[in-house]
């Protein structure tokens, strides 16, 4: 089975770089026959050969769906699979397969957005429309399984709760986070990571964006009223680590913006007592240098949702703190059976978030081993789902 699979979104987010080796990884293990080309328009800051050298036998094609080179992939695929995400991101791209060829296509993983003013089964008429051609839709959360489910508007044939495919991520950078870890005295599975996020990420200073001076202005509002106290949460939690435990604590970005953030939100206003166990990263950074930093660390401390599942896929106690506007995905940390890991920060007590944060000292084993069991869940969750892939595309 040839397979052209449209995954990766941007490479400003080592979670939005996740989500494709994620599924690579899972499309080897369960199909292994199958040949994958990677069509993807976000292979800059080093992704392209990152993804080349964990997967050597991965073709790659980049650009809109008229260009030769995708046309070509088109022809010779059996079928478009759509890579797990915050939705069908690939939306105008499914639609031009769709009037180029009648070959089938699937959803791996998604979360479907639906509007909150509206009714909860409200679905966007088009979109409807074009999942309602796919062969499965598997979302990433079931919530919005339970959304399609309830929607009178969707027929897809088949609907199931595919696990963020991240939850699978098979890559590392040893050379390169063992380099960092030394220079920093941080020992392998003493530190604590601790990730920052604004409540609206500030894509209008990383990309041109369609918002309005309005939009823009609203958006910098909430961010202002709510940055300190969101990440007071978060340096509680960093205080009692330092002061209980006597590591160290290494603020690290899932998001380039996230850089220029850290230190004002997290470092600066520690106490000066547990400065000197704070361990700043200065640069940005790309998934498989996280994920082999994740591995060495005791946990993972977050308010964006994936650095902690990277943290899950290579064995380390993730937490995530979630905000208002980062959508429902975070409701997957429940429907993995990882609810004790997921906060919601306006009602989570610091103390409580800390105390979690603190039994990946004490509890070291225990934590690790609720880890394993919800990987182990939902592995097999993605292989029964991946099994019946050459059926539902008609090549089984």
């Amino acid at each position: 089975m040839k397979l052209l699979l449209r995954s990766g979104w941007q490479t400003v987010n080592i979670g939005d770089i996740a989500h494709t080796p994620g599924l690579l990884t899972l499309l080897g293990q369960h199909l292994p026959e199958a040949s994958v080309t990677l069509w993807s328009n976000a292979l800059d800051l080093g992704v392209r050969e990152m993804l080349a050298r964990h997967f050597p036998r991965l073709r790659f094609v980049s650009g809109a769906p008229d260009t030769a080179e995708v046309r070509a992939a088109m022809d010779e695929a059996d079928a478009l699979l759509h890579g797990s995400g915050p939705g069908l991101v690939a939306r105008e791209h499914v639609a031009a397969w769709r009037a180029y060829t009648p070959k089938p296509w699937g959803v791996c993983g998604i979360t479907v957005p639906f509007s909150p003013e509206a009714a909860t089964t409200a679905l966007n008429p088009e979109l409807a429309a074009l999942l309602n051609t796919a062969r499965f839709v598997y979302t990433r959360e079931t919530l919005s399984l339970g959304h399609l489910r309830e929607s009178p508007a969707v027929t897809a044939p088949v609907l199931d709760f595919f696990p963020d495919a991240t939850f699978a991520l098979q890559l590392s950078d040893d050379a390169r986070a063992e380099a960092f870890l030394r220079k920093h005295g941080l020992a392998e599975g003493g530190y604590l990571c601790v990730v920052p996020r604004l409540r609206y990420t500030p894509y209008h200073k990383i990309r041109q964006t369609n918002w309005s001076a309005e939009e823009i202005a609203r958006r910098e509002a909430v961010n202002a009223r709510h940055a300190d106290a969101d990440h007071a949460k978060l340096r509680e939690t960093i205080v009692a680590w330092v002061r209980q435990t006597r590591r160290k604590v290494l603020l690290v970005p899932e998001m380039s913006y996230a850089v220029d953030v850290m230190a004002e939100l997290l470092e600066t206003p520690l106490p000066a007592d547990v400065k000197p166990f704070v361990v700043r990263r200065p640069d940005y950074w790309i998934t498989d240098e996280a994920a082999s930093t994740y591995a060495r660390a005791a946990a993972v401390l977050s308010c964006e949702c994936h650095s902690p599942i990277i943290a899950a896929a290579v064995g380390t106690p993730g937490f995530y703190v979630h905000q208002p506007e980062d959508g429902i995905k975070g409701h997957m940390w429940r429907d993995v059976g990882l609810e004790s890991n997921y906060f919601e920060i306006e009602s989570a007590a610091p103390a409580h978030i800390a105390g979690r944060v603190l039994d990946c000292a004490l509890y070291s084993e225990r934590e690790r081993r609720r880890i394993a069991e919800a990987r182990g869940r939902i592995a097999g969750t993605h292989q029964r789902l991946l099994a019946a892939l050459p059926r539902l595309l008609g090549q089984g």
